[in-house]
């Protein structure tokens, strides 16, 4: 038989905060997507590498600029 769940067991998964937090300033991590574009030695074409990363207050100023 399966577990009955009770409205306080829905309330509590609901309001649970599954995301990573930065451990300096406690706020938790918005992912961004970074795009470097940068010139092939080989070709001389250009590339896009891209990154996912973090981003939090304390972060923020130096990754976007």
């Amino acid at each position: 038989m399966a577990k009955a769940k009770t409205f306080a067991d829905k309330l509590a998964k609901s309001s649970h905060d599954y995301s990573k937090h930065c451990p300096k300033c406690g706020e938790s991590f918005v992912p961004i997507k970074l795009v470097q574009s940068e010139k092939s030695k080989k070709t001389g074409a250009w590339k896009f590498n891209e990154k996912y990363l973090g981003l939090c207050k304390c972060n923020s100023k130096g990754i976007t600029g």
